[in-house]
């Protein structure tokens, strides 16, 4: 047996246990990882600033360098985040929908866990934590393979998690961290489909499509995050400019930054000038078609591949856009099924971008920012997805269940000659 083999089999014979303890259990559990996070929060900082001094040697810079940087706001943050996981409704257990059938089979659908998930990651400490916390809450263990980039945080953080599993008398195993970081061992892992249920890639494009192409095991997908802010004619300019600053500029290296400006040729000449100067004093580069260049002489020209670019950086592409329906049709062309912002005061505007969006999250006049699990109420996130399966969108505890049907009845049998007289 090959030492993955061994590490997944592990993993999946913890299930059992996970998938047995009560909510309060799983509430207490997650408290006490919180506890054991803080009380290692020295050791995690070290071991991140190792891998930062590691990443910086390398060249690592800008929105990677972001996420891997850990520092005691961000370790309280993510001991929050266990905290908030903890207190949030329990997923198991759960009877979506309940109907009595015309011959008196009661019919109910009913959450369960999935499995095993392998969360494959590149530089987000944090997503150790908050996955582990998200797989248990909703009865799975988990598999966790970050980067090299991280390894000595997500081995810290690790830690403090299999404290509070072994005083819980839990198999530490339900959080396995993946110390062979070979692509191989990687490739190997997506393979094992009697073992693992759901592979879960979170970071740049390129891991994930490498993912999608060598898993035999389903994938939950999200390759990038290129969103959009459209300011329509009808738009509270001063809300569509904090929107704009906000969706940009607040951190520009995560995947619900904004990426794309369009707005109306009505509100152009004024909108556009005052983003500009809001802008620049912030850093960032505009680049605009003919329209945008002659009410922005500093912007640079766009190139087509401008307005599909996830920039991850103080960099924005910018389109005026005649109507509704064009800017529609420009974020369907070059979207990402990530997040796309509306700014309006018009209400059937509004409805109507709503209902034209295929994206996973549609925001009206609120920012991209908001496009997180942890801001939508789930506690943390496990990634955004895609991906149109049985998750669409952030991704929190429910998301790591599935439905299956339970019938009661009272002896009905379907064919009446199965009767034994």
């Amino acid at each position: 047996m090959s030492e993955i083999r061994f590490l997944a089999q592990a993993c999946c014979d913890a299930v059992p246990a996970m998938a047995g303890l009560d909510t309060d259990t799983k509430a207490a559990l997650l408290r006490d990882m919180a506890a054991a996070l803080e009380a290692r929060s020295a050791d995690v900082l070290a071991a991140n600033a190792q891998d930062m001094a590691q990443a910086a040697a390398k060249g690592v810079q800008g929105a990677m360098l972001d996420r891997l940087r850990l520092d005691e706001a961000r370790v309280a943050a993510i001991a929050n985040a266990l905290r908030e996981v903890a207190e949030l409704p329990d997923p198991v257990g759960q009877v979506t929908r309940r109907e009595t059938r015309p011959n008196g089979l009661a019919v109910e659908r009913v959450r369960i866990p999935l499995g095993v998930v392998a969360m494959i990651y590149e530089a987000r400490p944090n997503v150790t934590a908050d996955a582990a916390a998200l797989c248990l809450k909703a009865g799975n263990a988990v598999i966790l393979r970050g980067g090299s980039e991280a390894i000595h945080s997500n081995t810290a953080i690790a830690a403090a998690l299999h404290d509070a599993l072994r005083a819980h008398g839990l198999p530490t195993a339900a959080v396995t961290l993946m110390e062979d970081l070979r692509r191989e061992a990687m490739v190997e892992l997506l393979q094992l489909t009697d073992l693992v249920d759901l592979a879960i890639p979170r970071g740049g494009e390129g891991l994930i499509r490498f993912v999608a192409e060598h898993a035999r095991v389903p994938v939950i997908k999200h390759y990038k995050g290129v969103c959009h802010l459209y300011v329509d004619r009808a738009a509270d300019l001063d809300l569509a400019l904090d929107l704009l600053v906000d969706g940009k500029t607040s951190r520009p290296g995560v995947c619900n930054a904004l990426e794309t400006l369009l707005v109306h040729r009505d509100v152009a000449v004024d909108f556009l000038q005052r983003a500009a100067l809001t802008l620049r004093e912030r850093g960032v580069e505009l680049r605009g078609d003919a329209r945008t260049c002659e009410l922005v002489p500093d912007a640079k020209p766009a190139i087509e591949d401008d307005y599909a670019a996830e920039f991850l950086d103080l960099i924005l592409a910018v389109r005026t856009v005649d109507s509704l329906d064009e800017a529609i049709a420009h974020i369907r062309r070059y979207g990402s099924d990530h997040t796309e912002v509306i700014a309006t005061r018009n209400e059937a505007a509004a409805q109507h971008f709503v209902q034209a969006m295929r994206s996973a999250v549609v925001m009206v006049n609120a920012s991209s920012r908001f496009s997180d699990g942890g801001e939508l109420g789930l506690g943390a996130e496990i990634g955004i997805s895609t991906t149109r399966l049985h998750a669409y969108g952030p991704m929190g505890a429910e998301a790591l269940t599935i439905e299956r049907f339970v019938v009661r009845g009272e002896g009905q049998v379907r064919h009446a000659q199965s009767r034994v007289r």
